[in-house]
């Protein structure tokens, strides 16, 4: 097959159900592919994807390097502009952050997102995902995504961050009118969205702010206030990463739980593993990890001339990094398409790697340890409920949009 000759439609039905079929034929072409849509060559092979994602001279933005001219011609040229709220903080939060700022802000973050504070949040997220559940006692099927998952991160994340119980539903709104604006195919109405819904969550964090400096809690919010206090962070960089903070540990947490809760129901065999032996839930959560990437696209741009999967590219060349493709490169995985609970070594890139590594990543994996061992222990049988789940369409999210179980209590 030729580049010419493949169909790569994000948007498509047909690619929601199984965009695997469609990496697996980019990967035997013989340069990477390019995608006109967003002028990115995309790398579906994890030797490529590795290479570029930690290749520090391979950046998320090129600003730094532009001039404030060519800077807004460039928001232009993508849609990023006259959007007030989005331009201070999102489009230069954490993420989209180069060099030394980059540097300096991760540092911070990282501080605070210790091993060891991950693993004290195990006993909140129990005692959350079991009222949750409790909640659910009554009934023998239900919709697993809107009736639990998408539920649990928001408030885990929000807890941390020391946002109250009762506004962490709202959250997941204003993160996901914020990140549907990342997705290829995005309108004039997702921009509008997108930039409503960064004011009002500026506001809100403005306010919360505002109530700590009255009275700081031992929450990551206040740990935010001391680097702001001390001349470490902005102002606007502190509402930046709060928000950055809770939108990462949203959506992409909600949709891995579908997917692995789908994946366990596809291959009950590999259920039946984790059943007769929870030990195992370590590597199965990597596995689902590994299985189907949450966030399976991100980019980098090349600051230097450089050669990718064969090919000569010049600077400026944008790279699509299809994390997803690359976890399941036969290459890198034996058997890649079989979902195994057992699979060591698994050196998936899920969380991309280098400089951009994911800062929530043993979070997100601990949520989903605590989660699917408890649905295991509460649950004796746990199957579809409606046969088989519609995905979300698009290039940077993956995950489906419902998923109705019918539960046995143990």
């Amino acid at each position: 097959m030729t580049q010419a000759q493949l169909v790569f439609d994000p948007l498509s039905a047909d690619f929601a159900r199984d965009p695997y079929a469609v990496y697996s034929a980019m990967r035997q072409l013989e340069t990477p592919y390019y995608y006109e849509d967003v002028d990115s060559w995309m790398l579906t092979k994890m030797a490529d994807v590795e290479a570029v994602a930690s290749d520090r001279t391979m950046v998320r933005s090129l600003d730094d390097q532009l001039s404030d001219g060519a800077r807004k011609a460039g928001q232009r040229k993508i849609n990023w502009h006259d959007m007030p709220h989005h331009e201070r903080f999102v489009q230069t939060n954490l993420l989209e952050s180069e060099g030394a700022t980059h540097h300096r802000l991760r540092t911070l973050v990282f501080r605070e997102f210790t091993r060891a504070m991950i693993a004290r949040q195990r006993e909140a997220i129990q005692t959350f995902v079991d009222a949750k559940l409790d909640r659910l006692s009554d009934l023998r099927d239900f919709d697993f995504i809107e009736d639990f998952a998408a539920h649990v991160p928001g408030h885990i994340i929000g807890r941390l961050l020391g946002v109250p119980d009762e506004h962490c539903p709202q959250l997941r709104i204003w993160s996901e009118s914020v990140v549907r604006f990342f997705d290829v195919g995005r309108g004039q109405d997702d921009k509008a969205l997108a930039e409503q819904a960064t004011k009002e969550f500026y506001l809100f964090l403005a306010d919360l702010v505002t109530e700590r400096r009255k009275s700081p809690q031992e929450d990551l919010l206040t740990q935010l206030m001391i680097h702001h206090d001390a001349g470490r962070l902005s102002e606007d960089e502190l509402i930046a990463t709060a928000m950055l903070i809770l939108m990462a540990g949203h959506g992409s947490t909600i949709d891995v739980l579908g997917s692995g809760m789908h994946a366990l129901l596809k291959f009950p065999d590999q259920h039946r593993k984790l059943r007769n032996d929870p030990n195992q839930i370590t590597t199965a959560v990597q596995e689902m990890f590994r299985y189907e990437a949450p966030l399976p696209y991100f980019h980098r741009f090349a600051t230097r001339d450089c050669v990718i999967g064969g090919q000569s590219f010049r600077a400026g060349t944008r790279f699509g990094l299809l994390y997803g493709a690359a976890n399941r490169d036969p290459d890198q995985f034996e058997n890649p398409d079989k979902f195994d609970i057992t699979r060591t070594p698994n050196r998936h890139i899920a969380f991309g790697k280098g400089a951009h590594l994911c800062l929530g990543n043993h979070l997100a994996a601990l949520d989903m340890d605590v989660i699917f061992s408890t649905l295991n222990r509460r649950f004796a049988k746990i199957e579809l409920a409606a046969g088989e789940p519609d995905y979300k369409r698009g290039l940077s999210v993956r995950g489906p949009k419902s998923l109705r179980i019918s539960v046995t209590p143990a």
